[in-house]
């Protein structure tokens, strides 16, 4: 494991995910006798961490394989051998509703949460592959173009 990271949501998610499942709890039961007084309870916040917690999933990673070359850019499920990226830079939070809306390419892979402010852009170079580039959030922008830049990809 070269590089890791785990994007979860914020601390004040969870406060704030919780006051409003008790508040419509609150609202379900509504000082009603038997089954409504504790079952809205009961199912809204296991349900409400269970969200945030499948939120909170994405880890972005690259990993080195049994080769010397066989180095690879994971985010979440998705994988890219790091031999097909031909270079890499940091997009500032500033310039992320741009590189979303208007400038994306339909074709590109996008790992995005909104929690997190800047991201990385992978552009590929893979006449086999149509994906132009990836484009992933990330904590740790310069920390990762580290990564990717000490093992061949040009970063910027």
């Amino acid at each position: 494991m070269l590089y890791s990271e785990r994007l979860w949501v914020p601390i004040w998610w969870w406060a704030a995910g919780a006051a409003v499942a008790v508040l419509l709890a609150a609202e379900i039961h509504m000082g009603a006798p038997g089954i409504r007084a504790w079952l809205p309870y009961v199912v809204l916040l296991p349900l409400l961490a269970w969200a945030l917690f499948a939120f909170s999933r994405l880890r972005v990673e690259v990993v080195a394989g049994t080769g010397s070359t066989d180095v690879e850019l994971r985010a979440g499920k998705a994988h890219l051998p790091l031999a097909v990226a031909a270079r890499a830079a940091v997009v500032p939070g500033t310039a992320k509703s741009a590189a979303l809306g208007r400038q994306l390419d339909p074709l590109a892979f996008v790992k995005h949460r909104t929690w997190v402010k800047q991201m990385v852009i992978v552009v590929l170079d893979d006449p086999d592959d149509p994906t132009p580039y990836w484009l992933i959030s990330t904590k740790r922008p310069d920390a990762l173009l580290a990564v990717l830049s000490a093992h061949g990809v040009e970063a910027r």
